[in-house]
């Protein structure tokens, strides 16, 4: 079975190669490293950094030398991190390290929540109903951020030969995500900021009008929905089942129901266009969460395309992680890869039993692996949770 634990490329130059290998393997346990390699803005507590307490990654940027060929003439290019100039390429030792440390290595890749491309080329982020940016969501149904993505994860397989690339964030971002010192003085509530995440940019309406979905009217009932909630004096849910029901809960607005079902294809377009110019040594996995639907992701097409999925549960219990399991594993088949994303954060897994409860409910329904977040952002004494919960 996999097991594998999330890391920055900063924590491995701050540690070091060997007692990032001596933590994984004699504190840890685990098999495999997943290494970011795409990343987005943060401040990051560090508690064991011998160097600082505290980082903040530059927004947007890649941790890897990309093929200045492949990148050629592309309208969207990616940014190397300054932090890879100053203090080293981290997946190139990890790579070359396999055989003889017995680590597997990912590539865990940030797709569509950037920023810093997203303020370079506004035309290609999502939009709302009113036309209002979200800049730290490229449009999944661009052309040019369909083949950015592509060319992202074909430049990493191709050049590196990583054994898994798991990419992350293939749909459309919430407008509850988080940005830089958010102001709602309204009481936004779940369906509302659902409704403001629906992108209606011109990429997605055309691609809409051209397999005949109404995205006008669909637009314009989004406008009101939106429009009524900011008209309350108090929150107030417009859809009482909204979390229970799911899409199903606009059944009655004819034409957004039919846009919200068709805009999964995105990003199965996505991921199929990244498997078909991946190279075959390096399986492709797509990380989502249990609320997958509101980024417009389709487990079940997204699984047809690609060699699995890792669905991330920090918070759920173990009665909970089988029922998920069990219901994706439905989904994808016995052959696709399943894996669970663990929390190592102490206010979503604040004992040792609880994670070793999340992880016997992962092995008896199937999965394939396990990712455990994440190496640089917990205490040192907290790895050896991950160690005595694999064996169980």
């Amino acid at each position: 079975m996999r097991h594998s634990m999330w890391a920055y490329p900063w924590d491995l130059q701050d540690l070091g190669l060997d007692m990032t290998y001596h933590d994984y393997q004699q504190l840890a346990g685990v098999n495999g490293i997943s290494l970011a390699v795409s990343y987005h803005a943060g401040r990051f507590l560090q508690p064991r950094s011998p160097k600082r307490k505290s980082y903040y990654p530059e927004d947007g940027t890649i941790y890897f030398i990309p093929d200045e060929n492949l990148w050629a003439g592309k309208e969207i290019q990616p940014v190397v991190a300054q932090n890879l100039h100053e203090s080293g390429d981290m997946l190139s030792p990890l790579i070359n390290d396999r055989k003889h440390h017995g680590l597997s290595v990912s590539c865990w890749t940030v797709c569509l929540h950037n920023s810093r491309l997203g303020f370079k080329h506004p035309d290609h982020v999502a939009r709302n109903a009113f036309g209002d940016p979200s800049y730290y969501s490229l449009c999944p149904n661009s052309n040019a951020v369909r083949d950015y993505v592509t060319t992202l994860v074909a430049n990493l397989t191709h050049s590196y030969r990583p054994d898994m690339v798991e990419l992350e964030t293939i749909g459309f971002m919430g407008f509850d995500h988080g940005y830089h010192h958010e102001k709602d003085g309204l009481g936004l509530n779940d369906e509302d900021n659902f409704l403001l995440s629906i992108c209606f940019c011109d990429h997605c309406t055309k691609a809409a009008q051209d397999e005949g979905i109404d995205a006008l009217t669909a637009k314009k009932d989004v406008q009101d929905l939106i429009s009524q909630a900011c008209s309350r004096e108090t929150p107030e849910a417009q859809f009482s089942q909204f979390q229970e029901q799911k899409l199903e809960c606009f059944k009655d607005h004819t034409a957004l129901y039919g846009f919200l079902k068709w805009r999964t294809q995105a990003s199965t377009k996505i991921v199929q266009s990244i498997k078909e110019a991946a190279h075959p040594d390096s399986k492709i996995v797509v990380i989502e969460g249990e609320n997958a639907w509101r980024d417009g992701v389709d487990i079940k097409a997204i699984g047809q395309v690609c060699d699995g999925v890792i669905l991330c549960a920090y918070t759920a219990t173990a009665s909970e992680i089988t029922n998920i399991l069990t219901e994706t594993r439905n989904y994808l088949g016995p052959e696709k890869y399943l894996g669970l994303g663990a929390s190592l954060f102490h206010d979503q897994t604040p004992t040792r039993e609880i994670l070793s409860e999340r992880v016997n409910a992962a092995v008896k329904a199937g999965a394939d692996g396990i990712n455990y977040y994440n190496y640089g952002l917990v205490p040192e004494a907290r790895l050896g949770w991950v160690k005595s919960s694999i064996g169980i």
